[in-house]
């Protein structure tokens, strides 16, 4: 989507805050015995509420309103009877359609206690997804996102997931461009037009470099080299003066 019309941008504001407001709201009732598929049903009861539906849901027929994914799951995790414990590391990740258009957000939580080295990987993951977010204006490279992602990821000794790009968003789930990687890229070479929506969510890790499917669901996805990953979105309209986030 390339906003157009004040209408177009007032619509998207508005499903981006039901989606940042769905996960917020997950967020806050994840503690240790809560079931994932409980939690997805919170969100689901937002986007309800709001006249939303999920967008992986009537895009893909994702069984479920949204995406839950624990520890060693990094995106893509249905939710289920997972029981939640303490210490783990869970992904929230909501999208959702209204008045027919689509704004996407996500992101990692820890269930105290959880390690020093999990609550630094978190408090990274968000830096990293800021890193890029800064890179985002109209006349700007897409690769200026990657390049940016990927200096923070290196100078602090992570890895970044490589096959788990950002993409468009606003007229679908996933839109043109597609595909926008947050690494570095020097194959790379499409230039950002005014008023381009796209996500920025960087997947840094402690390790991993690839996302696979586990094989047991068609839809789960683990990190390989096996590693503990977080991913961060936002969803974020491209202008002269910056990114304008429409996910908050």
């Amino acid at each position: 989507m390339t906003i157009g019309s004040e209408d177009e941008l007032d619509r998207l504001k508005a499903v981006g805050r039901v989606c940042a407001l769905a996960r917020d709201t997950m967020a806050e009732a994840l503690r240790p015995g809560i079931t994932t598929a409980e939690l997805d049903g919170i969100g689901k009861a937002i986007l309800d509420a709001h006249g939303a539906r999920s967008a992986p849901g009537i895009t893909y027929g994702f069984p479920g309103a949204t995406c839950i994914s624990v520890n060693e799951e990094i995106a893509h995790g249905i939710p289920g009877t997972r029981v939640i414990a303490a210490g783990d590391l869970v992904n929230i990740d909501v999208s959702a359609e209204l008045d027919g258009v689509f704004a996407d957000t996500g992101a990692s939580y820890l269930v105290p206690e959880a390690t020093p080295q999990l609550v630094a990987l978190c408090r990274d993951g968000r830096r990293a997804m800021w890193e890029g977010i800064r890179a985002v204006r109209s006349g700007a490279k897409l690769a200026d996102i990657g390049t940016a992602v990927g200096a923070f990821a290196r100078r602090h000794r992570y890895t970044l997931i490589e096959n788990l790009a950002s993409h468009g968003v606003g007229d679908s789930l996933h839109d043109e461009p597609g595909e926008i990687p947050t690494w570095p890229d020097r194959f790379e070479r499409r230039t950002i037009a005014d008023g381009l929506v796209l996500t920025v969510e960087p997947f840094l890790s402690l390790g991993g470099r690839f996302a696979e499917d586990r094989g047991d669901d068609g839809w789960t996805l683990v990190a390989r080299p096996a590693a503990l990953c977080v991913q961060y979105e936002h969803t974020v309209v491209a202008t002269r003066r910056g990114p304008v986030v429409v996910t908050l």
